[in-house]
């Protein structure tokens, strides 16, 4: 699978176990639970089908392990190297409890360029199935050899799990491959990725229905119960899926809000008025202007301080012409101003480098024209 998100600190995940073009490969800690489920699951089993294996049924099966491993990487390098190829910028692959993913920017991709990184993964593992089975007609079966029993029976999991990582990673929806293709035909269809973004994960989420459907149907139509463990690895699947169909949702849904989102758009009416003043000038201006807050600006025009209205109310009126306009203010931190016309990812941008919760916004000539909360532009990003 692919991701677009952004570069992230990745010996926190993990082990790196590697790198391609400077970009880490990662074998995430939740890795070493799925192994640990593989042995426990898988051993007992190879054990009753083969009982001379005795206990080295589990070095078989975290042998098994190993080799999921290794499809997960090669399906993960394909998209890497696709990527890298193209140009993305690509920040690292990680391997973990879900199998794995690659993240890098979309930034310079295009439908058709999405559609082919993305699909490069399902590929690799068909063409591993392939040589797999290669593998399987040159190597001589031998029942009575228990090595030989062994590697085949390793080769044919390892036939089987490259064939159902390939069809699964295929089906048309995100977080899956497949869901590039359906984001890639809204994208060219409408010019605008989020949207195909959207669809997708609408994709995903009906997948997940249907696969529950259907394996629910399944079984009623068989008259058995899944196995505990197969209803487990079912229900966890699941829950991934709608987890990243979610996810990929909610933040295309923000980047569709984002260019609406402009700082004079959201900004409360403000008005400025010089650090230098004093309480008694602040009361002439809150006389002119009675419901709009107080910027307070420096000498060379910045903004830097918000007067407290109940501090500037509480002033007694005889020491009122000789106290202050900072005495009733509280601080902004240096560069707390926007350009009113600042909007999207621009905005967010200058927001996100500063601490406040509140920011002045300025017009072309300097002017303080409103005051921004970071609670508005929050509930406009996130709809709520």
């Amino acid at each position: 699978m692919s991701r677009s998100t952004p570069a992230a600190r990745p010996r926190r995940e993990g082990l790196v176990i590697g790198s391609v073009r400077g970009t880490p490969i990662i074998l995430a800690n939740s890795w070493f639970v799925i192994a640990a489920f593989t042995v426990l699951v898988f051993g007992p089993q190879l054990q009753s089908v083969l009982p001379s294996l005795g206990w080295r049924a589990y070095l078989v099966a975290f042998a098994y392990a190993l080799l999921l491993l290794f499809s997960v990487l090669i399906h993960e390098l394909s998209h890497a190297v696709a990527a890298i190829m193209y140009g993305w910028p690509t920040h690292k692959i990680v391997l973990n409890l879900w199998g794995g993913h690659t993240e890098f920017d979309f930034n310079k991709a295009t439908p058709g360029r999405a559609v082919v990184v993305a699909f490069v993964g399902p590929i690799s593992n068909f063409v591993l199935a392939g040589l797999g089975w290669l593998l399987q007609t040159v190597v001589p079966v031998d029942s009575s050899s228990l090595g030989l029993v062994v590697t085949h029976l390793l080769i044919s999991i390892f036939i089987w799990a490259n064939l159902l990582i390939g069809a699964f990673n295929v089906l048309p929806g995100l977080p899956l491959d497949g869901g590039r293709l359906v984001e890639s035909i809204v994208w060219k269809a409408t010019g605008n990725q989020e949207k195909g973004t959207v669809a997708a994960g609408w994709a995903g989420r009906v997948i997940v229905i249907l696969g529950l459907a259907g394996a629910a149907a399944l079984s009623y139509a068989n008259g058995t119960q899944p196995s505990l463990t197969t209803a487990f690895i079912v229900v966890l699947l699941a829950g991934f899926l709608w987890m990243g169909a979610s996810a990929s949702i909610k933040g295309a849904s923000i980047r569709l809000r984002l260019p609406a989102i402009t700082a004079s758009a959201l900004a409360t009416p403000a008005v400025g008025a010089s650090i230098d003043f004093s309480v008694a000038q602040l009361w002439s201006v809150r006389a002119q202007h009675p419901s709009e807050p107080i910027v307070l600006c420096s000498a060379d025009g910045r903004p830097a301080a918000l007067v407290d209205e109940y501090a500037l109310a509480n002033v007694p009126p005889n020491v009122a012409a000789h106290t202050l306009a900072p005495a009733v203010a509280r601080s902004l931190s240096a560069g707390a101003y926007v350009p009113a016309s600042a909007a999207g990812a621009e905005l967010i941008q200058y927001l996100s480098a500063l601490p406040d919760t509140e920011y002045a916004v300025i017009d072309e000539h300097g002017r303080v024209t409103g005051l921004l909360s970071q609670a508005k532009v929050v509930a406009a990003i996130t709809g709520k």
